[in-house]
């Protein structure tokens, strides 16, 4: 895969349409810039888009599962069979994502990338790779061509979803056991910081776990010899399918003029392995909440991505990025309707 070549592939951010959304904000009767991040939001979509106008009605959250081999030395708070499971309530719409998506008009989709088995329960989007990957304390999680057949699928989604759905707004999500290990490994080599700063608790490990779960990656990385500088090594030895499959999304995003919306940690550093990797991919990125993981702000301020809400979530699924969308029904419901300074007189 010519990470290049996709690069050079992406529009660049259109400066137009987001003058006009900037010139339209400041038009409206009210302070300007009053709604800050808000306002901005809507402009940076414009941007992406093209289109100065929001059209933002057809959304989806796109929640991809996979299953860990690091989970076999205990780092993980609940078993790995939970990954299973919890898919199988996002199929049914009973999952904590779901209802929070249907509360906020916006359609869930749970994609099978590499569970442990293939999910057998109906409303699955098979886009199954391989049961799991590797034990990353042994070996590396993932072989190139596995790592780029991820990629290439979270690419696909995002056409799909844009020419097939027509959704015009995507939220990325992920369900899987233990890949709060692979994201505190990715994130320890890309931010050049130890385990031990960017690794929390997941799901609520003792203080003995997470001992246990710091020197598992350390040993990741080590017995690994990840190259920092190249982030395809460091995705493929250190990552899972998940991570990989919304390093895709991004990506997709960008290509096709669809914004994404950053979840929490887990989804941040997919996001951070995108631009890395394509660093145009970052025009299409928009950050939602601030995980109360340890490293959630470590990886929004290398994304340089203002994340809106601060609400301590740690749920995952893509929970927080369904969070913001009502904030922006509410502020696309300000840009449409409120007078301008012409309609007063002023």
């Amino acid at each position: 895969m010519d990470f290049n070549k996709i690069n050079l592939q992406i529009p660049d951010f259109n400066e137009t349409a987001a003058d006009l959304a900037q010139a339209h904000w400041n038009n409206c009767a009210k302070p300007v810039g009053s709604l800050g991040e808000l306002e901005a939001l809507l402009i940076k979509i414009a941007g992406i888009t093209g289109d100065a106008e929001p059209h933002f009605s057809r959304r989806a959250v796109i929640v991809v599962a996979a299953d860990n081999g690091v989970t076999r030395n205990g780092i993980a708070s609940t078993p790995p069979e939970i990954t299973v499971t919890m898919a199988g309530f996002m199929a049914k719409k009973r999952s904590s994502v779901c209802i929070m998506a249907k509360a906020a008009n916006c359609d869930s989709y749970v994609i099978d990338v590499g569970c442990f088995k293939k999910l057998p329960f109906d409303g699955i989007i098979d886009r199954h790779i391989a049961d799991g990957t590797e034990d990353i304390s042994k070996t590396a999680a993932m072989s190139a061509e596995q790592c780029e057949r991820a990629i290439q699928t979270g690419i696909d989604l995002v056409r799909d979803f844009k020419l097939t759905g027509g959704y015009k707004l995507l939220a990325t999500g992920e369900m899987g056991i233990g890949n709060t290990t692979t994201s505190s490994a990715i994130a320890s080599v890309l931010l050049q910081r130890s385990p031990a700063e960017v690794t929390g608790r997941g799901a609520g490990l003792t203080d003995e776990a997470l001992e246990r779960k710091i020197k598992i990656i350390e040993q990741a990385i080590t017995v690994n010899r990840v190259d920092p500088l190249d982030p395809f090594d460091v995705l493929c030895k250190l990552g899972g399918y998940d991570i990989a499959a919304m390093t895709g999304l991004y990506i997709g995003g960008a290509l096709y003029g669809v914004p994404v919306i950053v979840d929490g940690f887990i989804s941040a550093v997919a996001a951070l392995t995108a631009r890395r990797l394509c660093p145009k991919s970052y025009y299409a990125m928009i950050a939602s909440h601030v995980s109360a993981e340890p490293a959630a702000k470590m990886v929004l301020s290398a994304l340089e991505l203002n994340a809106v809400i601060h609400a301590g979530m740690r749920l995952g699924e893509g929970t927080g990025a369904v969070a913001l969308f009502p904030l922006l029904d509410m502020a696309a419901a300000v840009y449409k309707d409120l007078m301008t300074f012409a309609d007063i007189g002023m």
